[in-house]
């Protein structure tokens, strides 16, 4: 299920739709609760961070219509952090995040690649704006934001024929774009 549906049935049907945040969603925050609570506690606080994860982000994800995935990770980050701290404390342990007791996170996340993707992404916001209005906001919101023909058509008051038949056309000039922009790099 994609963020826009689950976002969208927690308009139309709360409950249902928490549901399948929950069910998309579980494992991911479980793996980085126990990530950062490993060694610290229990499968029970495990558990309960998961739980804080999932009210918290319900709380505040409201009427938003972004990508939830990372939202989530950084809440679940976040909680996990927070209780080990509270947990440590608990225990009369107090050890600074700069110490080398502390250790380091497992994570799959690389700051190197993080900021080279930054850097590409930026440049290829730059040439979808490029591509000027309607084309970059179709863009933007078929792959950005994950939405179909009829979906843009009603955001932009044309019609999906209209709508695919100007992506088809954006993305091509989209691809020259970025391989003029490869050319030049590679001088």
């Amino acid at each position: 299920m994609t963020d826009s549906e689950i976002l969208a049935m927690m308009q139309k049907s709360p409950p249902q739709g928490h549901r399948a945040l929950f069910d998309e969603y579980y494992s991911y925050v479980y793996a980085i609760s126990v990530n950062i609570l490993r060694g610290t506690g229990t499968p029970e606080d495990v558990e309960e961070c998961v739980i804080d994860v999932f009210a918290a982000v319900i709380k505040k994800l409201g009427g938003s219509n972004g990508p939830v995935k990372p939202f989530i990770g950084t809440v679940a980050k976040h909680r996990a952090i927070s209780m080990r701290r509270s947990l440590l404390a608990k225990a009369g342990k107090s050890v600074s995040i700069d110490s080398e007791e502390f250790g380091e996170f497992p994570s799959d996340e690389r700051i190197d690649r993080n900021a080279e993707n930054s850097a590409v992404t930026e440049q290829l916001l730059q040439k979808i704006r490029e591509l000027g209005e309607p084309d970059s906001a179709i863009i933007i919101q078929k792959f950005f934001y994950e939405r179909n023909a009829k979906e843009i058509g009603r955001m932009l008051g044309m019609k999906p024929a209209t709508v695919r038949m100007r992506c088809a056309r954006a993305v091509k000039k989209l691809r020259g774009l970025l391989g003029d922009l490869y050319r030049e790099e590679q001088l």
